[in-house]
């Protein structure tokens, strides 16, 4: 029988003293924060670039997803690649590729560019992000500083994803919306800085070859699939485009699963969702980053264009959010040690339901102290509840030396469901704000609103903004005031139908995991390795 002998590398990273794993492990956390962040940022400034950049719903959609698609679609390849290569070599290259391409959108003057940088910044953010979590998981492996290790881990991200609208609010509040790129390029060469004097390079003793095929089918079948709920608005929701994208999209996937289950070295190992404790806590993942993305996007509208805050308000206003993550991440990790994996993920996916319905039940008029700090209260605890004891599961169920890929299957399922947050529940959204005003819209008179004003608003909730700004004769000042109160009514609507399906997706997910996984702690190997000794010709010598 074969030995799995470890490699120079991995000596550098067993010989670590306690000082050097924290100091690590806060380099790493930095790495994290950059790449979160600028997931998150762009979100406060989209009211400016819908002004700037004549941006449409769809195009602020795309500006999100830009990023998202791509980040989600090239994690397990590049998870594949650092495990080979060299986890702090990608990270150094995706931290320097994210400076790059941060300015790139900086210096952007359309809307077509600025997604494009959005876009090469995903694809460097994915370089990153599978390495962290590896280098983690692979410089800490006894059971009680990993889950402490994972706990500060999740808690940044769930940080970086609050404090990212006020961040955003206060580089708009004194700057153009170009700040909120121009931001991550010094950031970035102070976590290169600080990977390359404390982070030992890290890379696994074997790695299978990377599957290219797997890789383009699994990326064009999410992002047409993406595609066609972004522009169902449009185009109408079962009309012909619509369709052709929602089939294309299935077809992509099912032949992405199809080619997964045959091929020697798949990108996306389907045996890891044979073990519930890998599959439902990813799921759990999936849906809760869904619905938080979702609600993010949602409360832009909210607060921006029916509130009418400043984006410094905007970022203050959010705050909640923020502080409950940051509480709720590293103590629900620890609590999952005691009561168990699956009592904390479910008890998560209902607080997240709870919260989105009370936003939900939102109007023009609710004040923020009530019911809407109270929802985003939920949220920010919710969202944390689920994080940290699902990505424990997840990363204790693939061996060490996988935990590159295993950490890209994690990030991709989060990236994936913000994706299709932000697209299913901004389109519904869309959908429903523009079947209530948008023939309004289209009738009032052309001193109120050009025609180009009236395409904008027709199908943007939150162009409401320039509405407000733009002079009008002071005989159609009451006709301006009835319209802007109902293109607010109208979002409100929008939002309410929308938190219905997150509601729903919650409900679901949280009967589906208190059904199918284990209330009790396992105590066993991970289903991978038992799947390899099950394999003898897989590990054991022809002698």
């Amino acid at each position: 029988m074969t030995v799995s002998m470890a490699s120079p590398v991995s000596d550098q990273v067993a010989g670590l003293s306690q000082r050097a794993k924290i100091a690590a492990l806060i380099a790493i956390c930095l790495a994290e924060l950059l790449v979160v962040l600028d997931n998150t940022l762009v979100n406060v400034a989209l009211p400016s670039m819908a002004v700037q950049l004549q941006a449409d719903m769809s195009g602020l959609q795309w500006i999100v997803d830009a990023f998202t698609l791509a980040f989600s679609g090239l994690l397990l390849a590049m998870g594949h690649l650092g495990d080979r290569y060299g986890r702090r070599l990608f990270m150094i290259i995706g931290l320097s590729g994210v400076a790059v391409m941060s300015a790139a959108g900086a210096l952007s003057s359309g809307l077509g560019q600025v997604i494009a940088a959005r876009a090469g910044m995903g694809v460097f953010a994915a370089v990153v992000f599978p390495a962290t979590l590896a280098l983690l998981t692979n410089i800490f492996t006894g059971k009680r500083e990993r889950a402490a290790a994972i706990a500060l881990w999740t808690a940044m991200a769930g940080i970086a994803i609050a404090i990212g609208p006020t961040v955003g609010g206060w580089l708009l509040q004194y700057f153009s919306w170009h700040s909120v790129f121009w931001i991550n390029v010094p950031v970035a060469l102070v976590a290169v800085a600080a990977v390359l004097m404390t982070v030992p390079e890290s890379r696994a003793d074997h790695v299978a070859r990377l599957d290219r095929v797997g890789i383009v089918l699994s990326l064009a079948g999410v992002t047409a699939l993406v595609w066609s709920i972004i522009e169902a608005p449009k185009h109408g929701w079962l009309a012909a485009e619509s369709i052709a994208g929602y089939l294309i999209s299935v077809i992509l996937l099912v032949v992405f699963v199809a080619w997964e289950l045959r091929v020697d070295a798949p990108v996306l190992n389907m045996r890891l969702f044979r073990n519930r404790r890998f599959a439902l806590p990813s799921l759990a993942i999936t849906v809760s980053y869904f619905a938080a993305f979702g609600f993010l996007f949602l409360i832009t509208q909210y607060f921006q264009g029916v509130k009418e805050l400043t984006p410094l308000e905007f970022g203050i206003h959010s705050l909640p959010f923020a502080v409950a993550v940051g509480f709720g991440a590293p103590i629900a990790t620890m609590l999952a040690q005691r009561f168990g994996t699956t009592a904390m993920l479910v008890s998560g996916l209902l607080i997240l339901a709870v919260a989105m319905y009370i936003a939900g039940q939102a109007t023009v008029e609710t004040p923020y102290v009530g019911p809407i700090v109270v929802s985003m209260i939920l949220m920010g605890l919710g969202f944390a509840v689920v994080q940290g004891p699902a990505t424990e599961s997840i990363m204790g169920s693939v061996p060490l030396n996988e935990a590159g890929a295993g950490s890209a299957v994690n990030d991709t399922t989060r990236e994936v469901g913000g994706a299709l947050g932000v697209a299913v529940l901004g389109s519904v959204m869309t959908s429903t704000y523009t079947s209530h005003i948008g023939a309004r819209i289209q009738s009032v008179p052309a001193q109120i609103m050009n025609p180009q004003q009236k395409e904008l608003a027709s199908n943007t909730p939150i162009s409401v903004l320039e509405i407000v700004k733009a002079p009008v004769n002071p005989i159609l000042a009451q006709a301006k005031i009835d319209l802007i109160q109902a293109m607010k009514v109208a979002a409100m609507q929008g939002s309410h139908t929308a938190s219905f399906i997150a509601v729903g997706a919650l409900v679901v997910c949280s009967l589906v995991v208190a059904l199918a996984l284990p209330w009790r702690a396992e105590q066993g190997r991970s289903t991978l390795l038992a799947w390899r000794e099950k394999e003898p010709a897989a590990t054991d010598s022809p002698d």
